[in-house]
């Protein structure tokens, strides 16, 4: 089997190995494909694996010897499944690698908002402590999230996962999702009632053509002056320009994000200045150890096929 790798330097900068990847066929891996090369250096090959390299209609239609995708990724956006499927080709992505280190950088947002470490370990580098008349200070205002809201939107796995951390935080769950709703320590409710209720407000839905701009203006209106916003799904989940201006005028608290609608942003997004809003660059699912089980089930997705059992299937 010929098998390219698009990106693997997102998924394996150097820390990993690819042995067990390579010895299932002969295989050539790209740390980065810009888009003018990716036909070039696809022709030939039977499986493609890619993390964020787009696979489009028209690419696909001209790989004629391509018989599988694999996404490095949960997120299957950047594939045109319906191409595919149109020359039967099998996509697989891989569920749930990350479910531990996002519910992680959830929290790490949440904790920064309330906290602010990182601002009062930098100003204490910068001598505030040392000139201070008192044995104490803070820069900001501090925040117990005992008895306080998390409102998730979206309860599959991360959103389970986020609510175990929640609860041994004292928190009170609210969920909104069109699925799920069973959880004896969850209040299952419309989203309305999520985004006017929630302290805390956690974002974990795909982005599909219903999920687009689906925490908009309006949405945004309902939700407290003293809430925050985390988003650790998908950027364009979220309409930027109005949330930026939300926390230009103090409509609501702050925001945690790891993603953005384009990613890297240019460099006037409006997200970048806006006021009390901390933006990480999409690496919640990026600790060794949840990359480390992507490489683990991507070889395993591609044994499965290998054997004609496929696993992992999203057409």
């Amino acid at each position: 089997m010929n098998i390219v790798v698009l990106d693997g330097y997102t998924v394996n900068p150097g820390d990993l190995s690819w042995d067990t990847l390579e010895e299932l066929g002969d295989c050539r891996i790209y740390d980065r494909t810009p888009a003018e090369k990716i036909h070039d250096r696809s022709k030939d090959a039977e499986i493609i694996l890619t993390n964020k390299t787009p696979l489009t209609a028209d690419t696909i239609s001209q790989l004629t010897s391509l018989k599988y995708i694999g996404l490095l990724s949960t997120g299957y956006d950047v594939v045109n499944v319906e191409e595919a499927k149109k020359y039967h080709i099998i996509v697989t992505n891989i569920p749930a690698y990350g479910t531990l280190s996002v519910a992680q950088m959830v929290f790490a947002h949440i904790l920064n908002l309330t906290q602010a470490v990182g601002l009062h370990a930098e100003s204490v580098k910068k001598g505030v402590w040392p000139g201070s008349s008192d044995f104490c200070y803070w820069l900001t205002p501090l925040i117990e999230l005992k008895d306080r809201t998390l409102g998730v939107v979206g309860y599959g796995k991360i959103g389970r996962e986020i609510t175990k951390i929640a609860l041994a935080f004292g928190m009170k769950i609210l969920a909104y999702d069109p699925i799920s709703k069973e959880d004896e320590n969850v209040v299952f409710t419309d989203v309305q009632t999520v985004l006017k209720k929630s302290d805390f407000i956690s974002l974990h839905c795909p982005l599909t053509p219903e999920t687009n701009r689906f925490i908009n203006k309006d949405k945004i209106n309902l939700m407290k002056k003293t809430a925050f916003l985390i988003n650790t799904s998908r950027g364009a989940v979220i309409d930027e320009n109005d949330l930026a201006e939300a926390l230009n005028q103090g409509k609501i608290a702050g925001a945690g994000l790891d993603v953005l609608s384009k990613e890297p942003p240019e460099s006037d997004h409006p997200l970048l200045q806006a006021k009390n809003c901390f933006i990480t660059p999409h690496i919640a699912w990026a600790t060794l150890a949840a990359r480390e089980r992507l490489l683990k089930q991507t070889v395993e997705n591609i044994k499965a096929f290998l054997a004609g059992n496929p696993v992992n299937v999203i057409t």
